[in-house]
């Protein structure tokens, strides 16, 4: 990228994290408040129908039990768990893990043979994070402190990766999509949410609708995710429109493969 396109990335990611730091605040005190990163409150003027981001898209029984504080701190446009189809003994990578919802829910369905690690820039969302897995007492998880497009885990190391609602919010979703497939095992796969733009709202259109932070101008289009995957190398990319966050934008899942025949990543 030219020095103008790094200083504006840089600028973009100062932002994501100021505004989740911010989030992260309230769950960790006494008066957690529930509201969502993404969403009408980030987006700027866009309002996004009530139940399209946060911890309302779970099912009641799927978090029974887990901290109050995780509930408060989810931020997602979506449940990595009705795709992720997680098995006992995987290991599993969450990227942007928040405040450890989604690794927390991981961990119950991998068990005591499988690990889940949560993957996230900023500092307050970790601290809430291992705060919560303390309150659940979960002994199979780990936080790690770093970037999506540079995730500090060895190659072929995971068996699993899951995201909710935070690939839209880098600046570089290619190396995204390339570490994804690196700490992959042959044959893993990745389930995550994320709001993806229709083929023909233009990158000025999902500006318009809402900010960067908000997750909603940094989209793909579903063109371009499914592009970008198998660039990427992926095989069996799926898309899958779930619900409207925004009008031509929306909550979607997104799953492919790691081919068994592909070489191990450097």
């Amino acid at each position: 990228m030219t020095d103008t396109a790094n200083d504006r990335a840089a600028q973009v990611r100062e932002q994501v994290r100021i505004r989740y730091a911010a989030a992260a605040v309230p769950v960790t005190s006494t008066d957690a408040d529930p509201t969502s990163c993404c969403g009408p409150d980030a987006a700027a003027d866009a309002p996004a129908p009530d139940g399209s981001f946060g911890a309302g898209l779970y099912a009641a029984d799927e978090v029974a039990g887990l901290p109050a504080e995780a509930l408060a701190a989810s931020a997602g446009c979506g449940n990595p768990m009705a795709v992720a189809s997680l098995r006992p003994g995987d290991r599993v990578l969450d990227l942007g893990s928040g405040g450890g919802i989604d690794v927390l829910l991981s961990a119950r369905r991998v068990g005591p043979t499988g690990r889940v690690f949560g993957l996230d820039m900023t500092e307050e969302m970790l601290a809430a994070a291992r705060a919560n897995a303390a309150r659940a007492a979960a002994t199979n998880v780990e936080f790690l402190k770093g970037q999506i497009e540079a995730v500090p885990l060895p190659a072929a190391s995971i068996d699993v990766v899951i995201s909710n609602c935070v690939v839209n919010l880098s600046t570089d979703k290619n190396a995204v999509l390339a570490e994804m497939f690196r700490v992959l095992v042959p044959g893993g796969r990745i389930g995550i949410s994320d709001v993806v733009a229709e083929d023909h709202i233009s990158p000025a259109e999902r500006a318009e609708r809402g900010s960067y932070v908000g997750c909603i101008a940094g989209a793909l289009s579903r063109s371009e995710y499914l592009e970008g995957l198998a660039a990427a190398g992926f095989t069996d990319v799926e898309v899958e429109f779930t619900h409207e966050a925004v009008p031509g934008l929306h909550g979607a899942i997104i799953r492919a493969t790691r081919p068994t025949g592909a070489p191990e990543a450097s």
